[in-house]
């Protein structure tokens, strides 16, 4: 039997994918709605797995504004492009799962700060970083941060709600303009991460037709707890799991927190 830690690194996540735990902020924004920080994924579908209390997400895309209550047992999820706000209801709890983990982690999210914010990649740098800690100056830049993602999604809701969805698309563009320089990054992780998995199945699968599932005896489990403790999100305080080849760490500081999906540029 063993007992003693697992010196090896663990195998990834099913499907290589992220995972996180959320309670959202109860912060009362501009619009007296409480909740986290608007924002969207360029690259990764993020899901909802709601354990506790109520909420609803707000979504922004060419499917219009949308408002989807969330309950316990209920799961939402938002592709590449939609735009997502969290909001409080009374003690809401998400897991999250996050698509492509690692690449959250590297920036690929951009929050709805305003337009002229969008344009000026210094500027916008410095309004979504954090300092690092969970203190009280943290806090603060946290507010501050979803108060001026709030501010340019209520400008975008209400040209949709007006029939213009043109800010809604320029946004977009502004968004992939920010990261288009990761993505050369984006990409190792993905190769490393995503597609080894699914690479890894159509292996597993070829050993199989031929009669050899060798690979059958690797099998083994695994274990984790979270490594750092209500961290300062996007959407609410985070609960992060730091494991090897699956969800990389938030050491860079100039990198986000959270779609979580956090610290600069980018989750949750």
């Amino acid at each position: 039997m063993v007992t003693g830690p697992d010196p090896r690194p663990p195998h990834p996540l099913p499907g290589a994918v992220g995972l996180a735990h959320l309670s959202a902020y109860d912060w009362e924004a501009a619009d007296g709605v409480c909740g986290g920080s608007p924002h969207l994924h360029l690259v990764c579908t993020e899901a909802y797995v709601v354990t506790g209390g109520r909420g609803s997400v707000q979504t922004l895309g060419p499917d219009g504004y949308r408002d989807i209550p969330l309950r316990p047992g209920t799961v939402a999820w938002f592709t590449p492009g939609t735009v997502h706000r969290m909001v409080q209801g009374g003690g809401l709890r998400v897991t999250v799962l996050m698509q492509n983990s690692g690449l959250p982690e590297a920036g690929d999210a951009v929050f709805t700060f305003p337009p002229e914010v969008l344009a000026d990649p210094e500027r916008y740098a410095a309004a979504a970083t954090l300092p690092p800690g969970t203190g009280p100056r943290t806090e603060a830049a946290a507010r501050r941060r979803r108060d001026l993602a709030v501010e340019g999604f209520l400008a975008l809701r209400e040209a949709l709600a007006a029939g213009d969805a043109a800010p809604c698309r320029d946004f977009q563009r502004a968004a992939a303009r920010l990261v288009r320089a990761k993505v050369p990054r984006w990409r190792e992780l993905w190769r490393a991460g995503a597609l080894a998995a699914a690479e890894r199945t159509g292996a597993q699968l070829d050993a199989l037709e031929t009669g050899d599932p060798a690979y059958l005896g690797d099998a083994t489990a695994y274990r984790a707890a979270p490594t750092r403790l209500a961290a300062f999100g996007m959407c609410g305080r985070r609960d992060e799991y730091a494991l090897p080849g699956t969800t990389s760490p938030y050491d860079d500081p100039g990198e986000p927190r959270d779609s979580g999906h956090v610290r600069g540029p980018s989750d949750s």
